[in-house]
């Protein structure tokens, strides 16, 4: 009986496996196996035909799953891996695509430069005080021919397209001349850049970049004029939104030139020379041309999971899979004009005069298509991606596009991507100008029940600026919980489409227990979490955001936030969020929200909650260093001049402050200044709001707060008083831009190099002390104990403490009186006006 039933259940082990079917393929097999563990396939492609015969022939070795499995190891893909419905599985039966146990298969549309030599040969255009630190290498054939790309991998490091500015740092435009459809930059110091075959502007403007291919370069002495190529030049001189921005407050828009061997001129650029096929590079310190390995991409989507409204592709799973090294090269061929969340303009015009039936005050329309991406899916059902990797990719990771239902992409890890880690839904890219709500007929064009989980997102974003760390546009029933975003140029998450309040076919998404942080590096007009247009049934909840950079080129320096709902979001839960203050946004928004208990009072248990669960927190090993300063709320500085000789309507002013949830008693006068300081929900539409009701005077906003003292980061004793009282003051700069600069410079090296500065603050007990500058005026504002006196606290910053007069002395040398002071008068005050 015994010997029975083990013989039972042999047979009964047997039959299991014979129900399921395993096909192998790894980087050492050959297509001409039959594709098992001991005689693999060498490519997947060679795999899914298999298993297709398998499901067509009904072979009774499916009945279970088809198991395609990837032994560790590299996979050049140098043609796009297309998944048809002939590749579906069944509910009983699914499509593995999968890693075989503890190995790491790559799939990689990348091809390795190498033969790298010394440069000893002149070369056109190149710095001669260079050439002794440039390699040179051949571009290599790919299918017969050469290829182009724009980036570029040493030893999995991107490397740095040649550009005219080193490092981090940007130049600012002149101006942007719509008459002839070109940007005036200052002239630069490098020669012949007329003559630079594939030059290119890449240029900050609001919550985008662009990238414009230079068509023809006109120096004017000290500034000089660039033309574009078409189609990018119509896009960029006629659409509205995002447009340079021109600025005497806050600067103009950033910009750097790319692409001319003439740049290359510090470690880590690179140089492709398309027509000759050579590639220039100057190595970093820590690397060795002989022996480094060196990545340029050639493939742009590796795996395109294709279905049809009538046949999905179904019940696929890919699991433990890398995707590496991808490429896009439509900037190059057509320029990239982005409208949002890197969503690039086919065709883009501002409306004269402006409104369509929709939407009467609509002032622009537009088209848009959208970035390549590693994986991408279109009409596919019950699909899975998990525990896999995407690194080094030149645009989106992972784009599920329309007709996606029932998907997960969950414990997988984003990293080195230069667009958005995990994209889905509707855009319009299918024809539909943007501000139009989407209801398709058919529900099965719908992206629909949707689960983002638990993905460890690092690093994205990191060459069009405006992408996002997760953008879903038109989605239903979509859920984005427990990932974890950080070191991005933008937004974290972004959820809608369209600009409308009117009925879409979004509801019952939910933004839930997401950790999100350092964000905002370089865009802002963001959030942590934005949205938009009606989404009935939505959720944001229980989410950890904090940690806004303080971005360098931001158009408006304030104008970041922890939550944004923008135009149309309409009928969303927002609750239970964490944040360090209560900087939200609610533009231009349609009915139905309920914001409740949001801010650093949320209970520390959802910041202990959010992100990655802890099963998964093994993904953060690969969290990507953070570099630059944390942005903070704090009040805003407006001022209102009146002409001489008027007064103006205070009690008008206070009614305008209450109407925008504002401190009727946040304002300070001194003769016909009056100065509004207080937390503002949106400084730009503010200062538009108060230009309105008072036309006759000039309203002036104070972005650049260049110094912050604060009591809890710079004293050893960090208590701060429960209520403060503001004394603000103001003066001039003196007329001499050097001495300006110089007066800036001392203050941001003050805690570094005259530490007994902040010491005498923190004697005084000096709660706050901020510096703001518009022009050449500024405004210092001294927060002190509500009951305290300036002039009781005041000496106690110089007692013991000598270096504090010396700081005083030298800084008299670069203020002066505004207009209307007496003479030998510097700083005056400003009271305050109670009710």
């Amino acid at each position: 009986m015994k010997r029975l039933l083990i013989s039972l259940l042999f047979f009964c082990c047997a039959l299991s496996s014979a129900m399921a079917v395993n096909i192998y393929v790894a980087p050492n097999g050959a297509d001409s196996n039959d594709g098992s563990i001991e005689k693999p396939f060498a490519t997947l492609n060679r795999a899914l035909r298999k298993a297709r015969d398998l499901r067509r022939l009904n072979d009774a070795s499916i009945k279970e799953d088809i198991h395609i499995i990837l032994r560790g190891g590299h996979y050049q893909v140098l043609e796009t891996i297309v998944i048809r419905p002939e590749d579906s599985g069944t509910r009983e039966s699914a499509t593995y695509i999968e890693a075989a146990q503890n190995e790491q298969p790559v799939l990689s549309g990348g091809v390795q430069i190498s033969n790298w030599k010394k440069l000893i040969t002149p070369v056109n255009g190149l710095q001669k005080k260079m050439q002794s630190q440039i390699w040179v290498a051949d571009v290599p054939l790919v299918n017969g021919n050469a290829f182009n790309f724009r980036q570029l991998w040493v030893n999995d490091v991107k490397a740095v397209r040649a550009k005219s500015s080193n490092g981090d740092t940007m130049l600012r435009i002149v101006n942007w001349n719509k008459a002839e459809a070109a940007c005036v930059i200052p002239t630069l110091a490098f020669q012949n850049l007329d003559k630079a075959n594939g030059l290119e502007l890449f240029i900050h403007q609001w919550w985008e970049i662009a990238n414009l291919r230079v068509k023809k370069v006109q120096v004017m002495g000290d500034s000089t004029k660039l033309f574009f190529h078409q189609p990018e030049s119509n896009i960029q001189n006629e659409h509205p939104w995002p447009a340079p921005w021109i600025s005497k407050e806050t600067g103009n828009s950033a910009f750097c030139l790319t692409n001319a061997i003439q740049f290359l001129d510090e470690p880590g650029e690179w140089f492709l020379d398309v027509a000759n096929k050579k590639i220039y590079y100057w190595p970093r310190s820590n690397e060795n041309l002989a022996t480094a390995k060196v990545v340029a991409p050639f493939t742009e989507t590796l795996i395109r999971v294709e279905g049809t409204i009538d046949a999905p592709v179904e019940n696929l799973v890919i699991d433990g899979v890398s995707f590496q090294h991808t490429g896009w090269l439509r900037p190059s061929l057509q320029g990239h004009v982005p409208h949002q969340a890197g969503l690039y303009m086919t065709e883009a015009y501002r409306l004269k005069p402006a409104g369509t039936p929709e939407k009467p005050l609509l002032d622009n329309q537009a088209w848009v298509g959208r970035q390549a991406a590693a994986v991408e899916m279109s009409y596919a059902v019950r699909t899975r991606v998990k525990n896999c990797s995407f690194l080094h990719l030149a645009a989106t990771g992972i784009d599920l596009k329309k007709g996606v239902q029932d998907n997960m992409t969950k414990k997988n890890l984003f990293s080195d991507i230069g667009g958005t880690a995990i994209l889905a839904g509707s855009y319009g890219d299918e024809g539909r100008e943007i501000h139009l709500p989407f209801n398709p007929k058919d529900e099965r064009e719908k992206c629909d029940i949707i689960f983002i989980e638990n993905n460890f997102i690092t690093n994205v974003t990191n060459e069009d600026w405006g992408t996002v760390g997760i953008g879903c546009g038109f989605v239903s029933r979509t859920s984005i919980r427990y990932n974890e975003i950080e070191n991005v140029s933008y937004s974290g998450i972004s959820l809608g489409w369209g600009w409308t309040p009117s009925q879409n076919m979004m509801k019952d998404n939910r933004i839930v227990a997401n950790k999100i942080h350092h964000y905002g590096k370089w865009n802002y007009d963001c959030a942590g979490i934005y949205t938009l247009s009606a989404q009935p049934g939505s959720v944001i909840e229980d989410n950890y955001i904090d940690s806004i950079y303080k971005s360098p080129i931001a158009h408006l320096p304030s104008h970041w936030f922890y939550i944004y709902n923008d135009e149309g979001s309409s009928h969303f839960t927002v609750k239970n969020n964490w944040t360090p203050s209560q900087k939200y946004l609610q533009n231009n928004n349609g009915p139905g929200n309920v914001w409740s208990n949001n801010g650093p009072q949320v209970h520390d248990s959802v910041k202990q909650n959010a992100g990655l669960e802890n099963r998964f927190q093994y993904l953060t090993a690969s969290r990507t260093p953070k570099v630059g300063i944390i942005n903070e709320e704090h009040n805003e500085l407006i001022e209102l001049v009146v002409k001489d000789g008027q007064t103006l309507d205070v009690a008008k002013l206070k009614q305008v402050l209450a109407q925008n949830n504002m401190d009727s008693n946040a304002i300070y006068q001194w003769q016909n200044h009056y100065v509004i300081f207080d937390k503002v929900q949106d400084i730009g539409v503010m200062q538009g709001r108060l230009q309105n009701r008072f036309p006759e005077t000039e309203v002036r906003v104070y972005h650049d707060m260049f110094y912050e003292y604060s009591k809890k980061k710079h004293c050893s004793d960090k208590t701060v008083a429960k209520e403060w009282e503001h004394i603000i003051l103001t003066a001039n700069l003196v007329a001499n831009e050097k001495l300006q600069q110089e007066y800036l410079d001392y203050h941001t090296t003050q805690f570094q190099k005259w530490p007994e500065v902040s010491k005498g603050f923190c004697n005084a007990d000096f709660q706050q002390l901020l510096l703001f500058r518009n022009g050449r005026q500024l405004m210092l504002v001294i927060s002190i104990p509500k009951g305290e006196s300036l002039d009781k606290l005041n000496p106690k910053t110089t007692e013991n403490n000598p270096r504090v007069d010396e700081w005083n002395k030298i800084m008299k040398k670069y203020q002066e009186g505004i207009k209307g002071t007496k003479q030998g008068e510097t700083w005056v005050f400003l009271t305050q006006m109670h009710d």
